[in-house]
């Protein structure tokens, strides 16, 4: 098979750093463009993208949102939770309490992954950091290095080059006339410290990051590290023609502290599970899971405007390094590979004025391949190995669209997209068997099982049309319903999985379901702008799925398989709402409602979807105190229990979380920034394991952080 190495980070740096053809527009909504501009203002040009960007998103029909990282008070590095905690419809549960490991679902696409892999579109500067089959790594998407990031709910991501059910999210790398630095540090040895500089030329502008950050942890067993690094260039070439070129790399290293029961959870959220008899569920001090992976990426991104043509040309490259250290139940994960994007857009924008493009469409081959080896968990270390594998995924996505005005108010928004996918996994393991190692009260126990080839080869395609109309009643509010379709192939996690493994004992072989891709119909209608002083952001949608892929845990939580379930329905309101209620007090509210349920399932019946809260509340209320100094109570709510298992037999309680936030800025240059979280001290799962089948006295629930402090300095020259 052909493998993605090294070569290709050549051919695609020779290309990157060329006077190419080969650029980025910073922003990845329809027609955008790189453009460099001379400002006599004092601060960034990057505010006029930003602004420009929300009103390319706002005249979207569908669900959209933008994140100014630098609008609000945040720490030294904010984490993806507080980044994207006010966008309705994104729900980030924070997953295993380490350095900024959530579990992110949009529309429950990918939910039952543990940790979530798949489900949506991850961008830097538009392109994607998910591997070729479509996986990611949520820690390496870093907020406190990004500028803006745009979110895309549904099917709007197919203009990116995603066809899936949950959408995508763009982080926009910072460029600033300015040198920012921060640090700061808090409770559970938390330690954050980050530099960003740039330049803003006429023809000419550059900015590079670093960042650092580390925490001991809330919990016994919760250490965590990640170090970032990157940059970007952006030149006008011509009047024509502007280039951004961009390159980054992300180390990321951290404890997995695992599922605590009930019982334990209450006791004490610190402590670890230390399996059985105490409990269903891994021996962690034993086992130390932990998960260390790093990304280089490069990319490149050319934007070429011939009056009301535009074509926007990209290429970009990852080389992915991840080890995932599970309990002895799945044993070491080993996977190192490399993953090439070319991608091509084209606009027809006759009229310069409108904030959509007359016609649009989309190109993208994104193709990879990776080693992947597996190994037994011998008491935290990596043991003998018992599987070798050569994994290759391509992914082809078109996507072509047009945005027709009906009236001056009206317009009729038409798409089709196609993918087309392979998943090809070449079984490397010769020997007749394969080594396992069990723990009893004798101690440990080396025997081995039969192997049995694990090889495959899938392809999947689908198209996914699409419909809208949008509806402008006043300059100020728009209205929209849309019909659309989704396609989402299985990932090789999906695909490949290990079985037979229990909190005593290592895998017994693997499964290779021979999995259908997940579609779905969706239906959503929508109603955003401002009346006043309010601001507002209304979406409901509903969603027939067939296929779903799910990913089952038995009563240990040990993995099973994934598999596809026949039919399923997702429903859901996303709401936002802000105003100011007075010259000091603002508000702001973030509702998001989700019912997603199994359509007459012959074991499950009409139950309801592991792990998805039904309703996730987050409100602020800030006061400005004076022009210096501003004050934020934040409360973060689930106001009802959470399906644990698929059988809705165990549940995760409700709870709400409030946080105090504050920034003082000392002059022009410096600031102190406060916060306070979890200021009562509440004992919460934060998130849970999914499983099919729970038991009372089974590990599955996650703490959250308890109370804790932070306070930290910014500095802009």
């Amino acid at each position: 098979m052909q493998r993605v190495g090294w070569q290709a980070l050549v051919m695609g740096g020779a290309l990157a750093t060329g006077v190419s053809n080969l650029a980025l527009a910073q922003s990845a909504t329809p027609g955008a463009t790189t453009t460099l501009q001379t400002i006599t203002v004092t601060g960034s040009r990057w505010a006029n993208t930003a602004d420009e960007a929300a009103r390319r998103l706002q005249a979207l029909p569908g669900g959209v949102a933008s994140v100014d990282v630098d609008a609000t008070p945040a720490p030294a590095i904010p984490t993806v939770a507080q980044a994207l905690e006010a966008v309705p419809g994104v729900v980030v549960q924070r997953f295993f309490g380490g350095n900024d490991q959530p579990r992110i679902q949009i529309r429950g696409s990918g939910l039952q992954q543990n940790p979530v892999e798949r489900g949506i579109l991850v961008l830097k500067d538009g392109l994607a950091i998910n591997r070729a089959d479509g996986s990611y790594i949520v820690g390496l998407a870093n907020p406190g290095e990004a500028s803006l990031i745009e979110v895309y709910r549904g099917y709007l991501a197919n203009r990116l080059g995603a066809s899936v059910l949950g959408g995508a999210m763009n982080f926009v790398s910072p460029i600033d006339d300015e040198t920012v630095l921060a640090t700061g540090g808090g409770s559970f040895g938390r330690a954050d410290a980050s530099a960003r500089t740039g330049f803003d030329g006429e023809r000419f502008a550059a900015g590079i990051y670093a960042d650092i950050s580390r925490r001991d942890g809330f919990r016994v067993y919760n250490g965590s590290q990640r170090v970032s690094l990157g940059g970007a260039v952006e030149l006008e070439l011509s009047d024509t023609v502007s280039t951004r070129l961009f390159a980054g790399y992300t180390d990321l290293s951290f404890d997995v502290a695992g599922p605590l029961n009930r019982e334990a959870l209450n006791a004490d959220p610190r402590q670890v599970s230390s399996g059985p008899p105490s409990s269903i569920g891994p021996n962690v001090l034993r086992d130390r899971p932990r998960r260390e992976a790093s990304q280089f990426l490069i990319g490149s991104r050319t934007s070429i405007v011939l009056e009301e043509h535009l074509f926007d040309i990209g290429l970009g490259y990852t080389y992915t390094r991840d080890m995932f250290r599970f309990p002895i139940s799945s044993g070491v994960r080993n996977t190192d590979g490399g993953d090439l994007t070319a991608q091509l857009r084209y606009a027809y924008q006759p009229d310069e004025i409108a904030a959509l493009p007359l016609f649009e469409a989309t190109a993208q081959y994104v193709v990879g391949s990776s080693d992947r080896t597996y190994a037994i968990n011998r008491n935290g270390t990596a043991g003998a190995l018992f599987g070798t594998n050569d994994l290759d995924a391509s992914t082809l996505s078109l996507t072509g669209g047009f945005n027709i005005p009906l009236s001056d108010a009206v317009t009729l928004s038409p798409s089709l997209s196609y993918t087309y996918a392979t998943r090809d996994n070449d079984d490397q393991w010769s020997a007749a068997s394969r080594p396992r190692l069990a723990f009893g009260p004798g101690g440990a126990v080396n025997s081995t099982v039969p192997a049995v080839d694990t090889s495959y080869g899938r392809d999947y395609g689908g198209w996914s049309p699409a419909l809208a109309v949008s509806w402008r009643p006043n300059e100020d509010q728009m209205l929209f319903a849309a019909l659309s379709r989704s396609f989402e192939p299985p990932t090789h996690d999906d695909l490949l999985g290990t079985t037979g493994g229990t909190p005593n004992a290592s895998p017994s072989g693997f499964s290779t379901p021979d999995l259908d891709a997940q579609t779905a119909t969706t239906l959503e209608a929508g109603w955003r702008g401002q009346q006043g002083a309010w601001s507002f952001d209304a979406v409901t949608y509903y969603s027939w799925v067939h296929d779903e892929l799910l990913s089952l845990r038995d009563e240990s939580g040990s993995l099973l398989a994934a598999f596809n379930a026949d039919r399923t329905t997702h429903f859901g309101v996303e709401f936002g709402l802000s105003r100011p209620i007075t010259d000091k007090w603002s508000a702001r509210l973030a509702y998001t409602y989700q019912d997603f349920r199994f359509d007459d399932d012959p074991l499950r019946g009409d139950n309801r979807l592991a792990g998805a809260p039904r309703q996730v509340v987050h409100a602020s209320l800030q006061y400005a105190a004076n022009e210096d100094w501003d004050l934020i109570a934040a409360l973060q709510w689930v106001p009802s229990k959470t399906p644990v298992d698929n059988m809705n037999t165990v549940y995760a309680d409700p709870y709400a979380v409030v946080d105090l936030r504050t920034e003082y800025r000392v002059n022009d240059v410096f600031s102190f920034y406060g916060e306070i979280t979890n200021l009562f001290d509440k004992t919460y799962a934060s998130s849970t394991l999914i499983v099919d089948q729970a038991s009372a006295n089974q590990a599955v629930y996650l703490p959250g952080d308890g109370r804790g402090f932070y306070a930290g300095l910014k500095a802009r020259f």
